[in-house]
């Protein structure tokens, strides 16, 4: 499946401890990066409502709008794609089709399943786990070199640590709030 575009540098991807400052952060981001919603500690009702509030704001700013979920669901709440392991990503018909991977096994399955991109974590110590062991410079390169679509690095980047890690694609978590 050929990417219909190509996919942004900076990504923001939601949490519970980022939830009060997700408007301000997607306000400060540059046009057009990607948000990746997940809020996993909200039920269904609260979910959508909060969804159906930054997805506006996302459209506003040009930003791509990643539902962390399955394509139907994605489909239905008019999200650009979907975020999931590689197992999840299903068929996603006119969906960006992103990929959760940790390492190489993960790395095959997403490009076997045809992911659009994938998220590669995490590179450095992260505070959403704590304790984990982390990629690193060299693991994170050695295994996105295996990749056969574009890898987005996560886990415990902001902007220095991008231009540590000297990769043009990024995502954070924390590296948004203010």
């Amino acid at each position: 499946m050929a990417r219909r575009q190509p996919l942004p540098a900076i990504w923001l991807v939601s949490d519970a401890r980022n939830d009060a400052a997700l408007e301000a952060a997607l306000d400060g981001l540059p046009a057009a990066s990607g948000f990746v919603f997940r809020h996993y500690h909200l039920d269904e009702a609260g979910r959508k409502r909060r969804y159906d509030g930054l997805l506006r704001l996302c459209r506003n700013r040009g930003h791509r709008m990643i539902l962390a979920g399955d394509a139907e669901l994605a489909a239905a709440w008019c999200a650009d794609g979907i975020y999931a392991p590689p197992g999840g990503l299903g068929e996603g018909a006119g969906l960006l089709r992103l990929a959760t991977v940790h390492d190489a096994a993960e790395v095959a399955l997403a490009d076997r399943a045809g992911a659009d991109g994938m998220f590669l974590s995490p590179v450095f110590p992260t505070r959403s786990h704590p304790g984990a062991a982390c990629l690193g410079a060299e693991g994170f390169h050695a295994l996105a070199a295996q990749a056969n679509s574009p890898v987005i690095a996560l886990g415990g980047m902001d902007p220095a640590r991008a231009a540590e890690l000297g990769w043009p694609r990024w995502a954070g978590i924390d590296a948004f709030l203010r």
